[in-house]
């Protein structure tokens, strides 16, 4: 096993401008191994837990990253607004990229997702800072995406008839 090199304080801030680029480049892993690095240094970097967070989802389009790998970032945010908002990301990220790689039963699992993201961005709304309407933003995105595919629907509850003893 090799032994990972720490990166000094001084440079998280051009760490995290490295990481942002790579996001920018469609190179999420290379973001987040950035990220990681710097939260060894400064455990409770709030810009690297974001970027680390969307870094994640950033793999969803690829078929790559898991929802638990991305939700196990949200305790570590500061805030209730934060936990709520990126919760809410996550979730609609996960389903355009299941949207985008559709298979049988997707539209149910895909409607899930964006109704879990909704009560998300409406916890966030009510914790917003003035002037901040980025969870109305993005819960007005999910409702138009819902509106837009018909086809995207709950799943209905299937009547087993118990047997009688």
């Amino acid at each position: 096993m090799f032994q990972l090199k720490p990166l000094s304080k001084e440079a998280v801030p051009r760490a995290l401008e490295k990481a942002e680029r790579y996001r920018l480049l469609n190179e999420p892993e290379e973001a987040e191994s950035i990220c990681l690095d710097v939260l060894e240094v400064d455990r409770g970097n709030r810009d690297a837990l974001v970027t680390l967070l969307l870094a994640r989802t950033d793999q969803f389009a690829h078929g790559a990253g898991s929802l638990e790998a991305a939700r196990e970032v949200l305790p570590r945010l500061p805030d209730p607004y934060q936990r709520a908002y990126y919760a809410g990301i996550v979730c609609e990220r996960k389903a355009t990229a299941t949207l985008a790689h559709s298979g049988p039963g997707s539209q149910f699992v895909v409607y899930e997702l964006l109704c879990d993201a909704m009560r998300h961005y409406a916890e966030a709304e009510s914790h917003r800072p003035a002037g901040n309407d980025d969870a109305l933003l993005r819960w007005n995105s999910c409702a138009r995406l819902l509106n837009a595919n018909p086809n995207l629907c709950a799943r209905e509850e299937e009547w087993v008839d118990q047997p009688l003893e």
